[in-house]
């Protein structure tokens, strides 16, 4: 009996080590997992037999000892029915902590008996002091190797140089996902069929999964209509295997299993092309290469999947009997390290993409892009440079997978603030804990709206209205003559402005090639406005508006200033694919009458049809190679940009009006603005579920770099996904909405001075008055706005630093330094105003004096690009060439795509005479920046297109839609042919109509 029971022990602490300290999922783990549990129920009954003769003949120290055993096999018994989930955590820790304890205390009674450290007094508690500490340390030498090698092996981390090209990525063009950069583990195709058993999750994760059935990801694939028109679109266009750059992310299905290789249209109806995004695809993930997205990650096929998802009940039984006793080869194969501690360069690996020859046939070109403004900004506190920070740096899932309480496996308890370390898994233990919701709540409207998801709609759209922006009708002030101001110079368009179209004299600093925009960096590229008539005139403006009330007069005309502030967003504003979104800013005025005096972004067709052309956009809009605009999600074609509006996370935007005052206005004009967003552009969603080419066409209408062709939408979509009531009318949501009443005066009153009222309360009013001014380059209107922040609140350092930024862009240096010096005098510490200080004194030539300013901002934010760049650059002016290098290379593990870090590592390694690694970097310059001979595209386009023409300008104003409307009319004969829109069954799917205004710029707006 005693030999058995001597005997079961040590095949128990074998077992417990491996299990503990080598976690896998594989045969010969889950066959220790087994033998530990037969031979400890086998030791617990032994132990129960002969417990009560051996404790008699035993020494204190071993008495002990068999009683923390017997005890922790006792705890070990309620566990093989309770399971080790983290609610049982404390539980498992307390069977640890016996059985070690014990095991110490044999050991120590053990080595007692042979003569070790017998003499003295406290012998006997010396012993087993320093076996319970040896035992200490050899458990925490265990769990140093079961989470070390993990954390670290599982970490995603930068190459030190990005690919030379598009055939470096990936698997290359001999690939099987290329042009795709996804990878599997072993270089071979993973079964369809696994990435279509989500259902397999639900066992032990109901609410997970019923939350994935409405998200976006569920349907990202075929069953998604305005995706699965884009990729037959593409196979027609470009063919086949470009198209897999799409499905690396929407469809693992098809792709991994071979099955995209075939023509969609014989697939795309198949269980696997209907099958989106399931749990298999991102907690298959096993590694992410890089943060350059694309689908640079790996995928691995776990070796006893084929157990989870068995139809065998027993052997189903078995895998989550033995996941339940040891969760920890589960959690291991299913979520790796990154998924939680770097969530958004997770994230990244498809939510971040670019375009190159093998699929545009052109060149490098950014597509759209939620990281890298996300990184950069003040939301992920790695930016130095930002307005606003929140209260503690969020990542992806702080807003898209907020916690919800739930009951699955896996659930936690959030940890209170400080608690870290091992500690940590005790207070994150807890029965009733939550779950990262798994519904991916975003901007998707369309998709729960055409599956008539009500829930998961109304989910989304109090998401949206939940606070993302604000917009506040900020100010008047009465139309300005010309030269009122000081004279100045009018800037002029010039081509090869990126998305600019208007600059100073100075020739434009080299930009990247991007159809999205760039991070918050982008203020020091933004044009300045030199023209006095565009200028803001502080001093004349009537505001805050809902401060004070401002009158109007009869037959005046006004401008009305609209600030948009996003306020909770991470990322741009708005995000994901912005050629392809309706979001847009709606400003309407009524007087007592009703009498509509000013309109601008209303919708037609009462909210179904096109939205007014000449609205104030936030989007990208693009050209082809023959000036059409990409709106059919045929971003390959993109050949230029006519111009993005997007605003930064935590930054502002102002928009302009101009108000005419009819003389037929009485009483008073309610102005309404309204922030309104529709995902998906009306063009896109008729073209995605009706669009058919026109008959009688050119063969040559079409090729990769464009499309001439003219499109009716005469489909019928009761076959397609989400079309069997017709073409979906999507919601437009109102994400924010304010409204001003003014006065209305005679014809012949005075017209009514300025008023200005600084209220501490404006503070934040004023501030993001002047932001917007600033990012569209009008530096006087910024400045004033500014110099009112510092007027109601002279102690708060960030007017200072904000008027140090005005003063920086204008090259006025001295007062430049001036405000800086009082924001550092009021914030020593405040990085941002370092920032700016060390432009001063870099542009001075004081680098010496620049350097520490900078390395003070480096210590508080490491992974600001920027900051690097700069730091690096001065480095290099002084040829100190290694320290350049090593800040270059910081930016490059940051983001390696950093345009302004190869351009200085190529001359940084031609300054240390290394010519090889020098031309290495100029390669990836000459990949990355833009090409400004394709702004010459732009021209033709907008002269045909006033109204994008407008749009273009940083600084410009919208007047009234009427008076837009004739020349709308007269465009749209010679854009498309469309046609109404269609019902299935109905009599109107068919004839084309020529709705002339309904789809004047169906072509340039949508």
């Amino acid at each position: 009996m005693k030999r058995l029971i001597h005997f079961s022990l040590a095949i128990l602490l074998v077992t417990a080590a491996y299990v503990y300290a080598w976690p896998s999922a594989n045969v010969p783990y889950f066959a220790a997992i087994v033998i530990h549990l037969v031979t400890g129920i086998l030791f617990v009954i032994l132990l129960t037999i002969g417990l009560g003769p051996i404790l008699r003949n035993s020494s204190v120290a071993l008495r002990i000892g068999w009683v923390l055993l017997a005890f922790g096999g006792v705890i070990g018994i309620v566990l093989v029915f309770t399971g080790t989930r983290r609610a049982e955590w404390p539980l498992l820790y307390i069977h640890i902590g016996a059985c070690v304890a014990g095991g110490a205390m044999l050991f120590s009674g053990w080595v007692g008996k042979r003569g070790w450290m017998r003499s003295g007094r406290f012998a006997g508690v010396l012993r087993s002091a320093f076996c319970v500490i040896a035992s200490v340390l050899i458990v925490a030498g265990a769990y140093w190797l079961r989470t070390a090698p993990w954390e670290h092996s599982h970490h995603i981390q930068n190459p030190t140089i990005a690919p030379a090209a598009m055939n470096n990525e990936g698997d290359g063009p001999q690939g099987p996902y290329f042009p795709s950069s996804a990878q599997t583990s072993d270089g071979g195709h993973i079964p369809a069929n696994y990435f279509m058993e989500s259902d397999s999750c639900q066992r032990c994760h109901a609410d997970i999964y019923k939350q994935w059935q409405s998200s976006a990801h569920h349907f990202s694939s075929f069953n998604n209509q305005w995706y699965r028109k884009s990729i037959e679109y593409m196979q027609d266009t470009v063919g086949v295997k470009p198209s897999k750059w799409c499905a690396g992310c929407h469809d693992p299905a098809l792709l991994y299993s071979g099955m995209f290789d075939r023509p969609i249209r014989e697939v795309e109806d198949t269980p696997a092309g209907q099958a989106g995004l399931g749990c298999m695809m991102c907690h298959s993930i096993s590694q992410v290469k890089s943060t350059m997205g694309q689908a640079d990650f790996l995928l691995e096929y776990p070796a006893l999947h084929k157990m989870a998802a068995s139809k065998n009940p027993l052997v189903v039984r078995l895998h989550d009997f033995l996941t339940e006793l040891n969760p920890e080869p589960h959690r291991r194969v299913f979520l790796k390290p990154f998924m939680r501690t770097q969530t958004a360069e997770f994230c990244s690996s498809c939510h971040k993409v670019h375009l190159d020859v093998p699929v545009n046939h052109y060149r490098w070109v950014r597509g759209f892009n939620d990281y890298d403004n996300w990184q950069a900004s003040g939301v992920s506190f790695q930016g130095a440079r930002s307005f606003y920070y929140p209260a503690k740096g969020q990542n992806c899932a702080d807003c898209h997978m907020p916690l919800k309480l739930s009951n699955d496996a896996g659930n936690f308890t959030p940890q209170p603030e400080g608690v870290k370390g091992w500690f940590s898994s005790l207070v994150a233990a807890a029965k009733d804990g939550s779950i990262h919701s798994h519904s991916f709540v975003a901007a998707n409207t369309a998709l729960p709206s055409a599956n008539d998801d009500k829930v998961h709609l109304d989910e989304t759209e109090k998401f949206l209205t939940d606070h993302e922006v604000s917009v506040d009708i900020f100010a008047i002030s009465p139309e300005r003559t010309a030269g009122a101001n000081p004279a100045g110079t009018r800037a002029r368009a010039l081509p090869g402005a990126g998305a600019a179209a208007v600059t100073t004299m100075n020739p434009p600093a080299p930009s990247l090639q991007t159809t999205f925009a760039v991070g918050e960096e982008a203020e020091s590229s933004v044009p300045v406005n030199e023209s006095p008539e565009s200028a803001t005139p502080v001093a004349l403006l009537t505001g805050p508006l809902n401060r004070v009330t401002a009158a109007v007069r009869r037959n005046g005309t006004y401008r009305v200033n609209v600030v948009v502030r996003t306020r909770k967003l991470g990322h741009f504003f708005p995000g994901g694919t912005v050629d392809a979104f309706d979001c847009w800013v709606e400003l309407t005025a009524r007087d007592d009458k009703g009498q509509i005096i000013f309109s601008s972004g209303e919708v037609e067709d009462e909210g179904k049809g096109p939205v007014d052309p000449s609205a104030h956009f936030y989007r990208s809009l693009q050209i082809d190679a023959h000036g059409n605009p990409i709106n059919k999600r045929n971003a390959w074609a993109t050949r230029a940009v006519v111009y993005v509006h997007l605003i930064p996370p935590g930054a502002a935007d102002t928009i302009h009006y101009r108000l005419q005052i009819p003389a037929s206005a009485e009483g008073h004009i309610h102005l309404d603005a309204k922030v309104n967003y529709r995902k998906f552009a009306w063009f896109g969603t008729q073209f995605a579920f009706a669009g058919v080419r026109q008959a009688n066409q050119p063969a040559d209408a079409v090729a990769p770099s464009y499309d001439d062709s003219h499109y009716e939408f005469t489909g019928d979509p009761k076959d397609l996904p989400g079309g069997a009531k017709g073409i979906p009318n999507l919601p437009v949501v109102v994400m924010a909405e304010n409204q001003v009443d003014l006065q209305v005066l005679p014809a012949g009153a005075a017209e009514p001075g300025p008023n200005l009222v600084l209220n501490g309360d404006d503070w934040t009013r004023w501030n993001d008055f002047g932001i917007g001014l600033l990012l569209q380059g009008d530096l006087t209107g910024a400045a004033g706005a500014f110099e009112k922040i510092t007027e109601i609140n002279p102690k708060n350092p960030d007017g200072w630093v904000n008027i140090g930024r005005v003063r920086v862009q204008e090259g006025n240096l001295s007062a430049a330094k001036e405000a800086l010096d009082r924001a550092l005098a009021l914030s020593p510490d405040l990085a941002r105003a370092h920032f700016f200080y060390a432009r001063v004194l870099r542009q001075q030539g004081q680098y010496d004096a620049a350097i520490p300013h900078l390395q003070k901002v480096l210590a508080q934010y490491p992974r600001d690009r920027v900051v690097r760049d700069d730091l690096g650059r001065i480095y290099f002016l002084q040829r100190r060439y290694n320290d350049a290098l090593r800040e270059f290379n910081a930016t490059i593990a940051i983001d390696p795509e950093d345009l302004e870090a190869n351009y200085n590592l190529m001359l940084t390694y031609t300054g240390l005479g290394q010519p090889q690694q020098a031309a290495d970097f100029q390669t990836r310059y000459l990949r990355f920046k833009a090409d400004e001979s394709a702004q010459t595209l732009t021209g033709p386009y907008l002269r045909a297109h006033e109204i994008d023409n407008n749009e273009r300008q940083p600084i410009h104003e919208h007047t009234s839609a009427a008076a837009q409307k004739p020349k709308a009319v007269a465009a749209a004969t010679k854009n498309v042919a469309s046609s109404k829109p269609c019902v299935a069954g109905a009599a109107n799917c068919g004839a084309p109509v020529a709705l002339a205004e309904v789809h004047t710029q169906s072509k340039a707006h949508e």
